[in-house]
């Protein structure tokens, strides 16, 4: 198991065998993902609730032991630990899911993450600024500046149009009215909306609203993106077409995001890395793909059961360097192409495949057994 990186720590001013970052093995962490910045780095994190939580020990006594220890000595004297010691990083213009189950403490963590409820114990970093030693007025700056928020609940403000609302972070920020609109305008024609500009809240399907509150948390160009549940009060279909969407906006923005939910088929859809978290622990922290193949427990593979790894395995999940007969008909393709992708040219006569990155550069080859080994990998543990 790789852990995080040595400097971050040196930040912190804690060394690696103080700072019990909770990974397991799937949690590989690859030569390119250490090369990418960090946005924002957490460590040891808890949040307790109950008696006189505010005056818990600093000196390890609770914080410094297993969870399963601390857990049941908050217990005992009448205190609740929603966040267990969670460490992680967030690289900049990924997409980290954490997810779990409802009480699994993962909005409880994303409220933490953005200062909207105060930590009980740990170290937050975003872009190297110690947020936990932020005061009020720092925090109000960050929050209009660098943070961008999307809720379950849109809120909306009622008694104004798509146009005003999208503008309204803007005029709180004192931007000119000339400005904030013509950037509320760009955000109109972002989100799908043109059109709409002067309607009001309730002429708006439950879709169109999520747009919106999209729209006016991107106006002010966050640099970190909080979503939680943003699509869970969506119908399916509008869900889905929502995740598209979002997708889209991805591709073009690239930003720093932290999603928040509890349909595991919607991490597995949306996700670069996944944290799941279980009784306010997170249990496992990996990609998508290694969760997939590698769970850490009868939990998680109860979770992802459901999943199907030709659809969440890339070529660049199992290509292998050159050196494998891949017979006479070769094709090259992407680095992101499913399995499910593969299995479509094999069908066609294809005997294997060249695996490149986005700007073309070999990333290495497949051949059909290997291709065919997902597939069956896939039937049995379904079966």
């Amino acid at each position: 198991m790789t852990g995080p990186d040595d400097t971050v720590f040196s930040e912190f001013g804690v060394t690696r065998m103080q700072a019990r970052v909770n990974l397991v093995p799937s949690d590989a962490v690859t030569q390119q993902e250490r090369a990418r910045p960090v946005k924002l780095s957490c460590r040891n994190l808890w949040k307790v609730y109950g008696n006189h939580a505010d005056a818990l020990d600093r000196d390890g006594e609770v914080f410094g032991v297993d969870c399963n220890a601390a857990r049941e000595r908050l217990k005992r004297v009448g205190q609740f630990p929603a966040v267990l010691d969670a460490s992680f990083d967030v690289h900049v213009g990924e997409i980290f899911v954490i997810m779990g189950l409802s009480g699994s403490g993962k909005s409880t963590l994303v409220r933490c993450l953005s200062r909207l409820i105060d930590s009980s114990h740990g170290h937050m970093l975003l872009d190297g600024e110690d947020l936990l030693a932020a005061n009020p007025r720092r925090l109000i700056e960050l929050r209009r500046t660098a943070m961008g928020m999307v809720f379950q609940h849109f809120g909306l403000l009622p008694h104004l149009s798509v146009l005003d609302n999208i503008a309204f972070p803007l005029r709180v920020q004192g931007r000119s009215p000339k400005d904030r609109y013509a950037r509320a305008r760009e955000m109109i024609a972002l989100v799908g909306l043109e059109g709409r500009e002067a309607s009001f809240p309730h002429q708006l399907s439950g879709g169109q609203q999520q747009r919106v509150g999209i729209a006016r948390s991107l106006a002010v160009g966050p640099a970190l993106w909080f979503l939680d549940e943003p699509f869970s009060a969506l119908d399916p279909l509008i869900r889905r077409q929502m995740q598209d969407e979002f997708l889209r906006l991805q591709k073009k923005l690239n930003k720093t995001i932290v999603f928040i939910t509890h349909d595991i088929q919607e991490a597995f859809r949306l996700a670069d890395r996944i944290a799941i978290m279980r009784q306010g622990e997170i249990i496992q922290l990996g990609k998508p793909t290694d969760i997939l193949r590698n769970p850490a427990d009868g939990y998680v593979a109860q979770f992802v059961e459901d999943i199907s790894l030709v659809r969440v395995v890339c070529a660049s999940d199992i290509a292998v360097r050159d050196g494998i007969d891949c017979g006479p008909r070769i094709e090259t393709v992407k680095a992101a192409a499913s399995v499910e992708d593969l299995l479509a040219l094999l069908a066609t006569g294809t005997t294997g495949f060249r695996v490149v990155d986005q700007d073309g550069s070999a990333l290495g080859s497949i051949d059909s057994k290997s291709v065919l080994a997902i597939l069956d990998r896939d039937r049995d543990r379904r079966h």
